[in-house]
């Protein structure tokens, strides 16, 4: 492998063992019992010096500095340290967790392999592929309980030939605004059309999307699309809008979703799936 994959593999692996004792932590905060992975020795994988092996370093290096008690303090200590070594991995990494870390959403990224690119949408509902370049997932329902009885959950599409007949094809700056308003909760009253960080949430979307290339084409599950293919997602805002349903119907962990608004991003290569939820 290269240096490059070496570096992505021990920061991987980096990421995955905080992730452990991060659910150790969640066990200890609920007043459970739960052994604490202990971190590697050494940072094996990673170049001799370089970026990579610098934030190896402060990752383990944090992690070592936290205390295990009080839990709640535990738990909280380690999810931070998790958000920031992903910030600090990537550009794209930082601009999608500024625009949708607090809402409740699914964001993941997975390679092109069809020519039906439904099927590949279908993969990553499924959590069957990785991101192509190792970047930021959002997907709190990965180990969530309700995957056995809905393994999509929380969506519940229909097969890929049925995915047409649920989406309507967008422009570029549709699709910028598609995926900006998912930075509001479906109750918010703070809509973004309001915030003074409006343009910057705006340029962030833009960023995430330009990831596709230039000749990706974007699809929502919003109705409005079907005769407003520029529709301006940001003004309209999320309250409201009309969709296809993708998500599960139902009734899992004291869970209803009721609400959703989908952006799909297809290019050659890569297929980027990004959803809102609205759960009661």
């Amino acid at each position: 492998m290269s240096t490059e994959d070496d570096d992505r593999f021990a920061l991987d692996l980096l990421d995955a063992h905080l992730e452990d004792v991060s659910c150790a932590a969640g066990e200890l905060q609920r007043g459970k019992r739960a052994v604490v992975p202990e971190a590697p020795r050494e940072l094996d994988g990673a170049a001799a010096d370089g970026a990579a092996t610098e934030l190896l370093r402060w990752g383990y290096g944090e992690l070592a500095g936290i205390p295990r008690s009080p839990a709640d303090v535990f738990a909280r200590s380690v999810g931070s340290t998790i958000m920031e070594l992903r910030r600090r991995r990537s550009p794209w990494n930082a601009a999608a967790l500024r625009l949708l870390a607090d809402p409740y959403v699914f964001l993941a990224t997975g390679p092109r392999r069809h020519e039906d690119w439904a099927e590949d949408v279908l993969a990553l509902m499924h959590r069957e592929v990785p991101d192509p370049r190792g970047w930021l997932r959002i997907d709190a329902d990965r180990t969530n309980d309700a995957r056995y009885a809905v393994p999509t959950y929380p969506f519940e599409p229909p097969p890929a030939a049925g995915f047409r007949d649920r989406l309507h094809e967008l422009e570029p700056a549709g699709a910028v605004t598609a995926l900006a308003v998912m930075a509001e909760e479906w109750g918010d009253d703070r809509p973004v059309r309001n915030r003074p960080e409006r343009d910057a949430l705006l340029a962030d979307a833009r960023f995430l999307l330009d990831r596709y290339g230039q000749d990706a084409q974007f699809w929502t599950n919003a109705r409005n699309a079907a005769s407003d293919p520029a529709r301006d997602f940001v003004q309209a805002g999320l309250k409201g809008t009309r969709v296809h349903g993708f998500i599960t119907g139902e009734y899992i962990n004291g869970l209803d979703l009721l609400e959703e608004l989908g952006l799909i991003a297809v290019s050659d290569a890569e297929v980027g799936v990004f959803w809102s939820f609205g759960a009661y």
